[in-house]
């Protein structure tokens, strides 16, 4: 029976990849963000939905953030950046992106929790969190949580505190940030 203790070990697996990674990564990810005029990001599955949540944060800071898909995303260039999320370390997406971001000018950076994977290998910037992925579930789990689950909830969190950081960083509000939460609810 899933309980309180269950719970308690997913929040523990949670804190140690954050262990892991906090401040260094945090400050990987946010210094190309700071020095960027627009901001591209892509994730597929679980991890594409991270992303989103990611690009709508990065948007209630008022940053030019897009998410690639989108009908309304624009082209990305010389100054811009691309955030891809690749936790196994890559997906055949992703580093289609990567290489087309990088043949128009923009910088790149990969999430990912195997940064000896194709697709942070060739990205610009590598963040690591250093979680379960599907790439290694299999045998003895390093996590109680399924499949890539450790990686996922990590980025939430560690995506939560980068809004932070830049949000103090860059003198934002609170308050312009809920400003620039849609009323279309």
């Amino acid at each position: 029976m899933i309980g309180q203790e269950t719970a308690r070990q997913a929040l523990f697996e949670v804190g140690e990849v954050l262990d892991a990674a906090l401040p260094d990564q945090l400050h990987v990810m946010a210094g190309p963000i700071e020095q960027t005029k627009r901001i591209a990001l892509y994730g597929v599955g679980r991890e594409g939905l991270m992303m989103k949540s990611l690009a709508m944060r990065l948007f209630h800071l008022g940053l030019d953030a897009h998410v690639v898909g989108d009908m309304t995303t624009p082209p990305i260039g010389a100054g811009d950046l691309l955030i891809v999320s690749a936790g196994p370390g890559d997906f055949s997406t992703v580093s289609a992106l990567l290489s087309a971001a990088k043949s128009a000018g923009a910088a790149t950076m990969c999430v990912t929790a195997e940064p000896a994977g194709a697709a942070p290998q060739s990205a610009d910037h590598l963040v690591h969190l250093p979680a379960q992925t599907m790439a290694n579930d299999r045998g003895a789990p390093t996590s109680i949580l399924p499949m890539g689950s450790l990686f996922e909830a990590t980025q939430f969190i560690f995506f939560e505190l980068l809004i932070l950081h830049l949000r103090d960083k860059l003198r934002i509000p609170p308050d312009t940030m809920r400003a620039n939460h849609t009323n279309l609810e």
